[in-house]
């Protein structure tokens, strides 16, 4: 699996793993930190990141399991190196996201906000903590 930075191309597929509006995804890539891992010649992952006051924010991640879990070295790394937490929320529909988080080192720090009517919970990894 290869991992790079997202372009504005990829945004069409970006969208389908996301479900959401290839537009969003266009905008995500120009705003964000955006890394997508490739793997048989297909984007089968993406986390897109940035930071403030003392947090790296993951604010998208989706994927295959193997994909989520190297995507999240990228942003855990660089929380390792500014000395900072991560921070990401999950809906409580992404089971197999989820175990990547998991499998990582992220820990549930409790409910997050509703999104679309959707519970999510919020997950926190302090560098430190963090396994590659």
């Amino acid at each position: 699996m290869d991992i790079r930075d997202a372009v504005e191309d990829d945004a069409e597929r970006l969208a389908a793993l996301a479900d959401g509006p290839p537009d969003v995804m266009r905008n995500l890539v120009h705003d964000r930190t955006v890394r997508v891992a490739e793997g048989d010649d297909d984007i089968v992952g993406f986390v897109s990141f940035d930071a403030e006051r003392g947090t790296v924010h993951v604010t998208q991640l989706a994927g295959t399991g193997d994909a989520c879990e190297e995507l999240l070295a990228d942003p855990i790394e660089f929380a390792r190196r500014e000395h900072m937490s991560v921070e990401l929320l999950l809906p409580e529909d992404e089971s197999e996201v989820r175990a990547a988080v998991e499998a990582v080192g992220f820990t549930s720090s409790g409910n997050g906000p509703r999104f679309d009517g959707q519970e999510t919970t919020r997950y926190r990894l302090e560098p430190e903590r963090a396994e590659h």
